[in-house]
């Protein structure tokens, strides 16, 4: 494991999963389901209307057939990345994707400087090598970027880090926070947009 890719100080079995079978096996076929309730989506795109600017050029990390970006707004490009194919090419607002692999390939295949956002929702609980990724993040936004982790309590049992089961829910934002930390961004900030009786919904947002 290089220096970029050094984890932060958490216990190891942390990372681990309960299948650790390739991910391509367990993505090759499409989901077309919502990971989140109606009003948690909409409470995520109404915080994207404010945090992503218009004319912004925009990452969809860990993207699927749906982006949860607002449709009043332009943007420049909205690059997807994902694991199914069939689930971004279904995306209609992505203007280019890529299907990539991050728990093999931790490197970002895109630019140093290429975005203003880089947007990972409900999804950071598979990542195996989270502070490597966000390195990479870190390098591909431009200086004035900036980043959005959203969070909430659903996840795929046997793909996400055991972390993610471990830990209470404060515990699991501030350790998303811990990545960002550790990959050298700055002003954190963690945000509880929480719908009422819905799925709830925890932003942590950062600066390269």
């Amino acid at each position: 494991m290089t220096g970029s890719e050094k984890r932060p100080d958490f216990p190891a079995h942390w990372f681990q999963r309960i299948d650790d079978t390739p991910d391509e096996a367990f993505y090759s076929s499409p989901r077309f389901v919502a990971h989140i309730d109606t009003a948690t989506i909409e409470a995520l795109t109404n915080f994207y209307q404010d945090f992503v600017p218009s004319g912004s050029d925009v990452l969809d990390l860990m993207s699927s057939w749906i982006s949860h970006l607002p449709t009043n707004v332009r943007y420049g490009r909205v690059a997807g990345l994902g694991m199914n194919a069939a689930e971004l090419q279904a995306n209609p607002q992505l203007t280019d994707f890529v299907v990539h692999n991050l728990n093999e390939r931790p490197q970002l295949p895109y630019d140093d400087a290429s975005f203003d956002r880089i947007l990972i929702a409900v999804s950071v609980q598979y990542l195996t090598r989270p502070a490597a990724v966000m390195t990479s993040a870190r390098r591909a936004l431009r200086r004035d970027g900036a980043i959005c982790i959203a969070m909430s309590h659903r996840l795929f049992p046997s793909k996400a880090i055991l972390a993610f089961h471990e830990l209470r829910p404060v515990a699991r934002v501030q350790l998303a926070g811990r990545y960002l930390e550790a990959a050298g961004f700055s002003d954190i900030e963690f945000i509880d947009r929480s719908p009422a009786g819905a799925d709830p919904l925890w932003l942590v947002t950062a600066r390269p």
